[in-house]
């Protein structure tokens, strides 16, 4: 995957994937509508250091710094790169910065807003909120746990809050990579292909 394929990955450019990771995965891109009608389940930002190549994601128990290759190990599916339109472009060294200082900061497994811990699009929309003067740039929207069309959570949602003690979220702000891969803010780039094809 890397060279040539991954040539035209910029700072600042956002993967979208549609992870492998089970019920949970799927119930999070159940309610979400992605670009052009995909599941999205995780996102990160691409990042280059000393011409090395790193996604800045928030996964595993922290936010980190990750290979492109190991990144492209959650998913069999092609991953869609976007990036900012070209009068945002501005922002992009300031939500890198701000990106880099959140390395080490908790993973958000509450899924709730401003709880001193990140998710992954959680990280993405502080970044460019910090980088656009504390004005928000991705939207939020009140987050949904429920099937579609019913007034009935998913179980692997009431099993997931039961099993770290907390309550569904239901109704609170938040976003999500669906939600963020719509936005007409930034535009597709190109597609990647997955696992280190």
């Amino acid at each position: 995957m890397e060279g040539d394929s991954v040539s035209f990955l910029k700072d600042g450019d956002l993967i979208f994937q549609d992870m492998d990771c089970g019920p949970l995965c799927d119930a999070i891109e159940a309610v979400t509508e992605g670009y052009k009608g995909k599941d999205f389940s995780h996102m990160g930002m691409v990042y280059f250091r000393n011409d090395s190549l790193y996604i800045i994601e928030a996964a595993g128990s922290s936010v980190r710094l990750t290979t492109l290759k190991k990144f492209s190990q959650n998913t069999s599916k092609e991953m869609p790169v976007f990036r900012l339109k070209e009068k945002y472009r501005k922002l992009i060294p300031a939500a890198v910065a701000f990106s880099l200082q959140q390395i080490g900061v908790p993973y958000d497994e509450e899924y709730v807003y401003d709880n001193g811990a990140y998710y992954c699009s959680e990280l993405i929309y502080d970044a460019f909120m910090f980088a656009n003067g504390g004005k928000p740039f991705f939207q939020m929207t009140p987050m949904t746990y429920k099937q579609p069309g019913t007034n009935e959570f998913f179980r692997a949602w009431v099993e997931y809050y039961k099993s770290i003690g907390k309550p569904i979220p239901e109704g609170l702000p938040g976003c999500n990579p669906g939600g963020m891969s719509v936005s007409d803010k930034i535009e597709i780039i190109a597609p990647l292909p997955p696992k280190g094809e």
